[in-house]
């Protein structure tokens, strides 16, 4: 084990957010037209991404990599399931899934990470009841619900959109700069807590059911991650201290509801493989309809009531 402390402590000292630059400015670069088509290919080749779903399936149209990454997705491609509450925010494959016990979620079977230093404190409500004891305890409004959660990991070849699970009104942005390690379940196996070394836009607010949130961990190579409607979100900046974060809310004087989402609508965008978490709060009866480790489309439906 100390070996693999050694290995951590070096991986963690590879200045990543600095390679992340790096790697997207050469995402930025424009393509002379005849590199288009055989740098694509080995990308789709390597990754297995099926082209037929793209709505641009012509390679020449891509200036760069970053819009390759970024490609949008034909319409009827992901038909939205309307018969259950809560879909899939992506493409990807599911990690892990379930209730959060003793305030900690999984980030891989066996690895995890602490609620609190993940969502950062718990200031995003105006009262809070002091009689709550556990920060778990604080996230749940209701009398006899449970909070969940779900990893989704998103592969290099995957669909780098992200959309809205759920009917749910977003009250609070909270960005973390933090480090850009890679997300990869293999290395998620062997750094405790990865996810909250890593750059992360936490998103909170509210469902039926009472608390929930939406978090886009970033990861290395890719440092930015794009929320539609926030237009201030500055990702991988080249300056910030270690564990700080940055919090907007978009509940104002004129405006009680925050950003409102409807479920399937267009959340936001990753500039490579990354993964999605989400925490939320529902009664006990809710339930996954998933198995650790398969694949999942953005649509598709997730858990229900």
């Amino acid at each position: 084990s100390s070996l693999i402390c050694w290995d951590v402590a070096i991986y963690k000292s590879v200045p990543t957010r600095l390679l992340s630059r790096a790697w997207g400015r050469l995402n930025q670069v424009e393509l002379p037209t005849w590199l288009r088509k055989p740098v694509y290919s080995l990308y789709i080749w390597t990754f297995g991404v099926n082209m037929k779903e793209a709505a641009v399936e012509d390679l020449h149209q891509y200036r760069n990599l970053s819009e390759f990454f970024r490609r949008k997705l034909k319409p009827q491609a992901r038909p939205v399931c309307d018969s259950h509450s809560m879909i899939s925010p992506a493409d990807g494959k599911i990690l892990h899934f379930g209730r959060v016990k003793n305030c900690e979620v999984e980030q891989v079977k066996g690895v995890t990470y602490s609620l609190e230093s993940f969502l950062g404190p718990q200031t995003w409500t105006e009262s809070l009841p002091v009689s709550k004891s556990s920060f778990q305890d604080q996230l749940v409004t209701k009398e006899g619900n449970e909070l969940y959660h779900c990893v989704i990991y998103l592969a290099p070849g995957d669909y780098h959109c992200f959309h809205s699970p759920t009917d749910w009104n977003v009250y609070h942005r909270r960005h973390f700069p933090g480090s850009l390690m890679s997300v990869n379940p293999g290395v998620a196996r062997w750094i405790k807590e990865l996810f909250c070394y890593n750059e992360r836009v936490v998103l909170t607010g509210g469902w039926k059911h009472g608390f929930f949130s939406l978090t886009a961990v970033g990861a290395t190579n890719v440092g930015s991650i794009r929320i539609y409607f926030d237009r201030d979100l500055q990702t991988n900046c080249p300056r910030y201290s270690k564990g700080s974060h940055n919090d907007v809310s978009y509940v104002t004087n004129n405006n009680q509801d925050g950003i409102v989402m409807r479920k399937g609508e267009q959340l936001g965008e990753f500039n490579l493989g990354s993964t999605i978490v989400l925490i939320f709060e529902a009664p006990k009866d809710f339930s996954f309809g998933l198995k650790p480790g398969q694949k999942i489309h953005f649509g598709e439906a997730m858990g229900s009531l």
